[in-house]
């Protein structure tokens, strides 16, 4: 498609390119180091083309907000202290989450080349955006990747309507010998809490189970879930593996966790104190790379080969349904809520810059 962005009914779509390019220049102009940016943009722009929405573009106005308080240093100095021969921790100093994601996963790959595992912990951080992506940056370089990061408070422990916990995501990839690799990408909440979050501005309505308003009942009103608590996935499952990912992100890094982790939208007075943990495992330190992806081949056409219940036309891998919108969209463009667009064009004004929109 050509440059210029089509106007459907409720979204305008515009090429990757274009708003990657769109997106890097807000950054930019709001103070953000321009390596820096370019990290940003890419990860946003990634989400959307893969159909994570509510972890793409979208939240660039919260970032770039929190940046003109002084809640986000955009041209942070970074700084990582390699603690053992495969662990460390990345003092994020208040940057950007996901240009510290970038380089805790780069520093975790360095670390598994010469020891076999990398693992970095990251304190004074920020949301990052999409788990997943930093995943597929260790498995597109031969690595499986793990992720986990807190967040502010949505979910309550088991039996609780008090929000304590973060969606306190999981996430890994792994190679394939392709440039898609399986990724696994999921929160420890029953839903996205970004989905939430698009539904209230919007207002509409979200399924009842999904949340709890402020009194602890269950709500169908998106506004009320966010004053309350979001459930977790699968009950005291959910709630136990939602504890882990905050011991490893918060408790063991030395970060903030659970109600030490600031509200991103409603804390505009404190830095986010996010923690985050990214691991990356080097295969060779168990067997030849092209023994262990053919091994992978082999078990994703075993499960692709699966006998299907009735109604269901094929058996997806985690993330390939992602890979075929990314593809679709790189081709056709990606819609963006008209929301999103007179958020991302005010800003665009404000900072003098053309809107694409």
């Amino acid at each position: 498609m050509d440059n210029q962005s089509v106007k459907t009914d409720t979204k305008k779509t515009i090429s990757a390119v274009e708003l990657t390019t769109f997106v890097k220049a807000l950054a930019e102009k709001s103070g953000v180091a321009e390596a820096d940016a370019a990290v940003l943009a890419d990860s946003l722009v990634e989400a959307n083309l893969l159909g994570i929405d509510t972890h793409g573009v979208s939240r660039l106005p919260i970032y770039l907000k929190r940046i003109s308080l002084g809640l986000i240093d955009g041209k942070a100095k970074m700084e990582f202290h390699r603690n053992m021969s495969a662990a460390g921790v990345l003092d994020a100093r208040n940057g950007l989450g996901q240009v510290a994601g970038m380089k805790a996963i780069n520093e975790a790959v360095k670390m598994a080349k010469e020891c076999g595992v990398g693992a970095v912990g990251v304190v004074n951080s920020q949301h990052f955006g999409a788990a997943g992506y930093f995943c597929a940056v260790a498995a597109r370089s031969g690595f499986v990747g793990l992720a986990f990061t807190n967040a502010e408070p949505a979910l309550p422990p088991w039996g609780s309507y008090e929000a304590y916990f973060g969606t306190n995501p999981i996430a890994m990839a792994v190679p394939t010998g392709t440039a898609n690799p399986v990724i696994i990408d999921t929160s420890t909440s029953i839903v996205a809490r970004g989905k939430i979050v698009a539904a209230a501005r919007t207002g509409t309505p979200i399924p009842p189970d999904w949340a709890l308003d402020p009194d602890g009942n269950p709500t169908t009103d998106a506004q009320k879930a966010l004053d309350g608590a979001v459930l977790t996935m699968a009950g005291p499952k959910g709630y136990a593996l939602a504890l882990m990912v905050d011991i490893l992100s918060g408790v063991l890094t030395g970060g903030g966790f659970g109600r030490r982790v600031n509200s991103m939208y409603k804390d505009m007075n404190h830095p986010a104190n996010v923690g985050h943990m990214l691991i990356a495992i080097n295969v060779e330190a168990f067997m030849r790379k092209t023994d262990f992806i053919e091994r992978v081949n082999v078990m994703t056409a075993d499960l692709k080969s699966s006998k299907k219940r009735p109604g269901v036309d094929e058996i997806h891998l985690p993330g390939e349904r992602k890979f075929r919108t990314r593809q679709k969209r790189a081709n056709d463009g990606i819609a963006i809520d008209a929301s999103v667009t007179k958020e991302l064009s005010a800003l665009a004004a404000e900072l003098n810059i053309p809107s694409p929109f």
